[in-house]
């Protein structure tokens, strides 16, 4: 594994550990800072737009092996 993807797969991990004590967690949505709630939308992003890059780096990678 690429240092990359193991730095994605632990980025993934800790936003879902996140998400999940927002949404199972009761009262955590009501008693958490919107500054929190809004920290927490921001990391979300940020590990869908480093997911998204990983993502086009292969699929460059991909198809750049196709050429003759």
């Amino acid at each position: 594994m690429s240092k990359d993807v193991v730095l994605y797969l632990a980025s993934i991990l800790s936003a879902y550990a996140i998400l999940g004590l927002i949404v199972y967690v009761p009262g955590l949505i009501t008693a958490a800072s919107p500054l929190l709630l809004t920290g927490i939308v921001i990391v979300v992003i940020v590990v869908l737009l480093f997911a998204a890059a990983i993502i086009l780096k292969a699929l460059s990678q991909l198809l750049g092996s196709f050429r003759p």
